[in-house]
């Protein structure tokens, strides 16, 4: 790294992402499916919002839920997808670090209040199902702002140390980072100085947030199913279930790549590739943003039905 890529206070001026190490012969054609399902992501998650927010029958809570989850979809594709394409399809790879640690700050903020939101709509299934006399007086508009106030800063509060932990740090000579966008520990191995603090502090935060989190669903879950069988009728129960398959199927498609790629990130570098790592980094940006609204939208009839109108399209019987 030249001297001039060195500002007054030893930071690097600029960063270089190389995209997926290994698959560089491959990057113009790992970009294709990218885009599409970038455009779908757009295209499905614009279109909850829309459908919800234009129709007042759609502003109960679960709903909202799902329109502040489309949200955080679209800010989390869009703050990474544009710069992978361009690195993928044009080696566009230069980025200030200033300009890195704000998209590392977005990514991060914005997956942590994805599981908020979770987290949120797990609580929303919960007093629906189990304590329905209850649900408008417990989960009021008021009460969903304050839910998402909180997300919000939380979120930010866990995420901005990450950037103090990161400018602390001597980065020597390096500036060159095997990845597609920027994250906490892909910048934080290209110091030349002990990273432990920034390894326990990510760990911190990925075990009392989004492990946190995750354990408080499942315990939701477990008073949700204990509720729906002890319910008389087997419409009621089918229906139920139907509600919380759909959320279920949510939260695996966000937890499981996000927790494989934080965990082969920090204990298995040295047994998973690369490449499969970096791959799957960009898979867990992509996918939820791309079958959320897929899954709703399939699976909810009430947002079927207004999609349909929507489009002007001939109501069907579903």
């Amino acid at each position: 790294m030249s001297a001039s890529n060195i500002s007054d206070d030893g930071l690097p001026v600029t960063l270089f992402l190389t995209g997926i190490p290994g698959l560089e012969w491959a990057h113009i054609w790992i970009a294709i499916p990218f885009c599409t399902m970038y455009v779908v992501a757009l295209a499905g998650n614009a279109a909850l919002i829309l459908v919800i927010a234009m129709d007042n029958a759609l502003h109960a809570p679960m709903y909202l839920f799902l329109c502040l989850l489309s949200l955080t979809d679209l800010t989390l594709s869009s703050t990474t997808v544009p710069k992978m394409l361009a690195i993928l399809w044009l080696r566009a790879g230069e980025i200030s670090f200033s300009g890195c640690l704000a998209q590392m700050f977005c990514v991060h903020s914005i997956y942590a209040l994805e599981s908020s939101v979770l987290l949120a709509m797990a609580f929303d299934r919960y007093v629906a199902i189990c304590k329905p006399l209850r649900y408008t007086v417990i989960l009021n508009h008021t009460i969903i702002g304050r839910i998402g106030l909180v997300g919000i800063f939380r979120s930010m509060a866990i995420v901005s140390p990450f950037i103090f932990l990161l400018r602390r740090l001597p980065y020597c000579q390096h500036h060159v980072m095997a990845h597609t966008y920027c994250e906490h520990m892909g910048i934080a191995r290209l110091a030349c100085a002990n990273i432990t603090v920034n390894i326990v502090y990510g760990l911190t935060v990925a075990l009392l947030a989004m492990g946190l989190d995750s354990i408080l669903i499942a315990i939701s879950y477990g008073f949700i199913l204990h509720a729906v069988f002890r319910l008389p009728s087997r419409d009621a129960q089918h229906k139920a279930l139907s509600t919380c398959g759909s959320h279920l199927a949510v939260i695996l498609v966000f937890y499981i790549p996000a927790f494989f790629s934080f965990l082969t990130h920090r204990f298995g570098q040295h047994q998973v590739p690369k490449h499969v790592h970096i791959f799957l980094a960009n898979l867990y940006v992509l996918v939820p943003p791309v079958l959320n609204p897929i899954i709703y939208g399939a699976r909810t009839k009430e947002i079927r039905a207004r999609l349909l109108r929507l489009l002007h399209l001939r109501k069907i019987s579903i």
